[in-house]
Order: structure tokens, then sequence, then C-alpha cells
């Protein structure tokens, strides 16, 4: 069943990336989609953590780091509006997902081993083969006249969505007992009354983008916005729920496999909507790479 609820979980990240394309066909801007789609993203979140689980108890730590995640988080969400609004989408969404190999890097060059974040040769060979994907990719894709634009603002999703996935690691950890305190780790949160902290990431990003929205723009989102944005804020707290959901059913030999087929997923069925329904000119052998990168960057081999 774990495998089962990843798969949902790419199929429903696909279909939110989906209607923000939509709605920007429909003379939508990312901005407006954005505000909507978060909105409703947020009153998911609240049905699906504390309502779902009866715990509504506050913890000003938790909601506290919820708001400097919601920082990232909005930032974040701004970047792929505007790598969406420059260059072709199925290869910006294949290059978010691929940011998934970078955290690992991260977190055994801040962490080490020591605080179980090792770093094997499969891992660096994968992330070789994703980087040679997306080079090769995104410099050989068609009908992107901003080419040199749109490859600033894909690095910039990249890092990005990298430093908000690192903190959500972080986050884990200082909720783990028994670890040692550093400058990396100064203190530890108890594991209980943390149900608002993931809200509160999802808050702050679509208060984030009212602020940008009400600034660039004076008047309420359209229709099409409208429509496409809350259809993408149901799938995306959906997509949120069943990979929190996806570990806990999850065999020995379902966990090595959960995550790295939520990203490949994603990558094949944006790709696929962006070749049949837009006729883009897909670089299926690029693209194929990454994902070869991934299954040998990411997948617990040891596991196996």
């Amino acid at each position: 069943m774990g495998i089962f609820f990843a798969l949902l979980a790419a199929v429903l990240a696909s279909t939110s990336n989906f209607c923000m394309r939509r709605s920007i066909d429909a003379g939508g801007s990312s901005r407006a989609y954005l505000v909507v789609q978060l909105s409703f993203s947020f009153l998911v979140m609240v049905l699906l953590n504390p309502v779902r689980t009866g715990d509504y108890g506050w913890s000003s730590g938790a909601v506290g780091l919820g708001l400097v995640g919601g920082l990232i988080f909005g930032v974040f969400m701004w970047g792929l509006g505007k790598t969406l609004e420059k260059g072709p989408p199925g290869l910006s969404f294949a290059i978010l997902n691929t940011s998934s190999v970078a955290p690992a890097i991260a977190l055994v060059l801040l962490f080490g081993a020591a605080l179980g974040h090792g770093y094997t040769l499969s891992n660096a060979i994968g992330s070789a083969l994703v980087v040679a994907g997306l080079f090769w990719a995104g410099w050989t894709s068609e009908h992107n006249p901003n080419k040199t634009v749109w490859m600033c603002f894909a690095t910039f999703i990249f890092v990005a969505h990298t430093l908000f996935l690192v903190f959500l690691q972080w986050w884990a950890m200082i909720l783990r007992p028994g670890l040692p305190h550093s400058i990396l780790i100064p203190f530890h949160l108890e594991a209980v009354n943390i149900q608002w902290f993931m809200p509160t990431i999802v808050f702050v990003g679509a208060a984030f983008q009212w602020i940008i929205y009400l600034v660039k723009r004076h008047h309420l989102p359209k229709g099409a916005e409208v429509y496409y944005g809350i259809i993408g804020g149901v799938t995306n707290g959906a997509c949120t729920f069943f990979l929190i959901l996806a570990p806990q059913v999850a065999s020995a030999w379902e966990n090595a496999m959960i995550f790295p087929i939520f990203s490949v997923g994603i990558i094949l069925l944006c790709n696929g909507w962006a070749q049949l329904v837009y006729k883009e000119a897909v670089n299926w052998w690029a693209n194929l790479l990454c994902v070869a990168g991934l299954v040998v960057g990411t997948v617990a081999w040891q596991a196996l």
C-alpha cells in the first residue's frame, strides 16, 4: 500500500501542476493562482492535521519554526511561478523534483554520518546523472526564447526547494530525542502539540503570495484562476496527506522505494501532459537520465 499511496500522491501533485499551467493559459497569472491554491491548501492542511488527529494543542516553538519554514516556502512558490512563466513547464517541474537528491548531500556535509546522514557511492553517481540530465535537457529544449532567464529561475527553485527540504529534515532532527546539542541543533522540542507546524508553513506561504498579489494587482482573481486554484489547492493538500500516510503503511522494502517513485512519477506525468496536451518537444532521453539518477541516487539499495 505504501507504493500505491506514493503513486497516488504523484498523480495528485502532477494534477496540481497541470492546474497551474491551465490557469496561466486561460489568461491568469501565477500570482493569482498561487494565492487561491495555497489558501485552499491551508484549509486542507488544517483538516488533515489538527482536525483529523483531534490534537489542537498550541506550541509556540512549533508555530515559530513554521513561520520560518513558511517564508522559505513562500519564496520558493514565487520562484516556481516565475519559472513556469519563462520556460517549458515539464522540464521546470523535472528540475523541481530532481532537487530531492540534493538534501542528502547538504545533510551529510552539515551533520555527517554520526547523526544518521551518510552518503554512499550510489548517492554520488545518482546525483551526477541528475545534473547531467538537467544540463542536457535544459539546453536542448525547444520553444523557449527566454532560455537564459528561465535557467536562472530554474536554478533558484532548485536551491530554494533543497533549502526547504533540508529545513524539514532539520525539523525532524530537533524532534528526535537523544541527539547531542550543537550549533546546528541548539535545542530540542517535544513531539507534542506540533500539529500546527505544517498548517503554519502553508498559511505563511499563502500570506506571502497575497502580499505580492495585492501589491502587483488591485482586483480579485479571475474566474479561471479561482477554478483551477481550488482544484490545485485540494489536490496539493491531498498529495501531502498521502505522502505522510505512505511511510506509515509501507513494508520495509517499500520504504526504500516510496520517495524515488513519487519523484519519478511526477517527472514522467508532467512531461507526459506537456507533450500530449501542449505538443511540447520533450527530450525524453535527458529526462530518462534524470530518472535514472533519481533511482540510483535515492533508493536505499542496501535495504533491498
